[in-house]
């Protein structure tokens, strides 16, 4: 009975499929006369051997970058032979599709503009530009069209779904997706039968938010212009890219081009066979995976690890066909011994609530053969413990399923701290993700972050004043490794106390990766329309235009290093003494020739009165007002570590930041979009 059952449901679906197969050769794509061009006529000629060479060297690290990245921009060679390009993937091509779309746009993009410094091509997945002028984050307002010529029965009721649906993503793009300002959407109507409309928008990364949303704009006006009466349509920009057509376009390959007369009816046919023979392939291949599940889940009594791993750890394996398939070949904990080491996330275990999930105290855990994991009798005193098989111990972050947010921290983390080694960056040793579940697997730090110490009255008394000084130094190599020493520029961007942890000597370890970001070639500074980070902490810059750099994070660790040499946090200040903030108060000190009294009452007659003033004056000079005055990351170190050494005078500091408003995560209401530049997503410590 079973089996007639199987057969009748694999039958049905053979034949949806075959049917499938057969109507995409009836689809009406945009007839589009790929690749598309734009050379200037005024641009000038580039004839010379070295703007070639420049060029070719450019176009070489586009075709590298591209099997890892959908956007990518940078520079090759000097003026006046200097060469910038650019390029973007649309985000729902594979990296390999990227990189071979890339390939061709760089032949293309020679053969259709010779010699010319300015130019843009257009390919099916990609688009590629270069200059000998920088137009690196400026919108370029150029727009191309294409249209399918089949014409639709009923152009004005279909021009009104066009531009609803495509009004809507042009605003998506802005508020939802500030990374990547991408978007897509279906939109079902009726025109004589059901139909469904697809469409999708992107802009390049490197534009604001409000540059973003214009050029959208102003490609769906360029729409209703040109071609609201056809089936599909696409508008070609440097910046942006827009496209609607009555098939799914970007959840599978697109369909055969229509040929003429028989030699299109025997594409379909052909098409359809192979397709008929590939499914009952796959039949056959699905009965017998179903048989080796069914062999896989008798023995399930055996050990879930059948050899050592890379990090030494237990219970370690890898998920074949994870959602999150470019992190997939990190080290991967099973979910089972998390759930046991947690009792399935249990209150009476949760420690607290972070900005992005709980975390708790948890059982030690270790590999049991008959069930895989057994709960001994010993706990943490810190975010989840798990026992590894050489002995050590690890902390284990819960992040919320329902948090957006949580999901690209966690995939932020995974994709970058794993790269780093250094002596005062935590370790991130694994994570797990199943089903709705997202977790990350640290080193253990059993004297848990400096906040707890600082901030708390009866402990900061076990703070000396070697260890403080120890705790400056070491987080300032960590961030000399992070701006200049990895192999990726890093900007952490949520600098603080609760962010650095303590190992069992109080060394400094930098933690929570989940908001910092990469530059990328030479640039120097990023701009963003979301605002992340902590109040008091956030630079000027950062928190009224959206520029963030190096020198943000150095406003952070001027800020931090303020904080741990007088005991006092810079939040609230104004509510304990009379100045607007620490960084006030310190100043209004400094110029008044008292600065001694800025120190922690505990440090007294325990504090070299030389190394005092010197924390200071590096402090004070790290949270000047303008970027520019502030010291870089290696003077930083350099002034830190020195005996003696000179110092220019501190002008007056970036007192404090007032007035933001929370960006609520409950999403923002279709009707009544609009873009705040100044928005700040998280204004409280995590």
């Amino acid at each position: 009975m079973i089996t007639l059952f199987r057969s009748q449901v694999v039958s049905r679906t053979i034949l949806q499929l075959f049917f499938h197969c057969l109507l995409r050769g009836f689809h009406n794509p945009v007839l589009a006369d790929i690749p598309e061009k734009h050379c200037p006529d005024n641009s000038s000629n580039a004839t010379n051997s070295a703007y070639r060479g420049n060029l070719q060297e450019l176009t070489s690290w586009m075709i590298k970058n591209a099997s890892s990245s959908k956007f990518f921009e940078d520079s090759s060679g000097n003026s006046p032979n200097k060469v910038y390009g650019q390029y973007m993937c649309f985000n729902y091509v594979p990296n390999s599709t990227c990189q071979s779309c890339i390939v061709k746009g760089s032949e293309d993009i020679l053969e259709l503009c010779p010699n010319k410094m300015e130019a843009v091509v257009w390919e099916d997945s990609c688009q590629l530009r270069i200059s000998d002028q920088k137009f690196f984050g400026r919108l370029f307002e150029i727009y191309k069209h294409q249209f399918n010529p089949k014409n639709i029965s009923d152009p004005g009721k279909f021009r009104s779904v066009v531009d609803e649906t495509l009004s809507f993503l042009a605003r998506k793009a802005v508020l939802e997706s500030p990374g990547t300002y991408y978007a897509t959407k279906e939109k079902e109507f009726e025109l004589g039968t059901n139909q469904t409309l697809y469409a999708l928008v992107q802009c390049t990364q490197n534009l604001t938010a409000d540059d973003c949303r214009k050029c959208l704009q102003e490609a769906t006006r360029h729409v209703k212009d040109c071609c609201y009466f056809s089936l599909g349509a696409r508008v070609l920009s440097p910046s942006c890219y827009l496209r609607y057509e009555l098939y799914d376009f970007y959840g599978t390959n697109e369909p055969v081009k229509k040929s003429a007369g028989k030699k299109w009816l025997i594409k379909v046919l052909t098409i359809s066979l192979l397709c008929l023979a590939a499914i009952s392939l796959c039949s056959w291949i699905f009965f017998i995976v179903i048989k080796r599940k069914k062999d896989l889940a008798d023995k399930q009594d055996q050990p879930l690890v059948t050899g050592d791993s890379a990090h030494g750890i237990l219970p370690l394996r890898y998920i074949p066909g994870n959602t999150l398939t470019e992190i997939q070949d990190h080290p991967y904990f099973d979910m089972r011994c998390i759930l046991a080491a947690t009792d399935n996330f249990s209150d009476t275990l949760k420690l607290g609530q972070g900005g992005f999930g709980p975390v708790y105290k948890v059982a030690i855990v270790q590999l049991k053969k008959s069930v895989g994991c057994r709960i001994l009798n010993r706990y943490s005193c810190f975010s989840g413990l798990v026992f590894l098989w050489d002995g050590r111990e690890v902390a284990v972050k819960r992040l919320e399923s329902w948090s957006e947010k949580g999901s690209e921290e966690f995939r932020n983390e995974v994709l970058l701290i794993m790269k780093l080694q250094h002596k005062n960056l935590v370790r991130l040793l694994g994570f797990c993700a199943e089903r709705e579940e997202k977790l990350l697997v640290y080193e253990y730090m059993p004297n848990r972050s400096l906040d707890v110490f600082l901030f708390d009255a009866q402990r900061r008394i076990e703070l000396s004043w070697s260890r403080r000084l120890n705790i400056i130094i070491g987080i300032a190599r960590g961030l000399l490794y992070l701006h200049e020493d990895s192999r990726q520029r890093i900007i952490h961007r949520d600098l603080k106390a609760s962010n650095v942890l303590l190992d069992c000597d109080m060394n400094p370890k930098i933690s929570d990766f989940g908001l910092a970001r990469i530059f990328a070639g030479t640039e120097n500074e990023a701009n963003t329309a979301t605002l992340v980070g902590t109040y008091g902490y956030m630079a000027p810059e950062y928190a009224m235009e959206g520029l963030y750099s190096i020198k943000s994070d150095v406003y952070s660790f001027g800020v931090l290093l303020l904080e741990i040499i007088t005991g006092e946090r810079n939040a609230g200040f104004c509510q304990s003494r009379r100045a607007s903030s620490l960084l006030a108060y310190a100043w209004q000190l400094w110029n008044e020739g008292r600065a001694m009294e800025l120190m922690d009452p505990l440090l007294h007659n325990k504090c070299c009165p030389e190394e005092f003033m010197k924390c200071v004056h590096v402090g004070l000079l790290c949270v000047q007002e303008d970027a520019f005055d502030r010291l870089t990351t290696s003077a930083v170190n350099v002034m830190l570590k020195m005996d003696a050494v000179i110092l220019r005078q501190p002008f007056k500091p970036a007192f404090s930041v007032s007035g933001f408003t929370h960006w609520s995560d409950g999403g923002v209401d279709d009707s009544d979009y609009s873009v705040n530049g100044l928005t700040v997503s998280t204004v409280a410590p995590r």
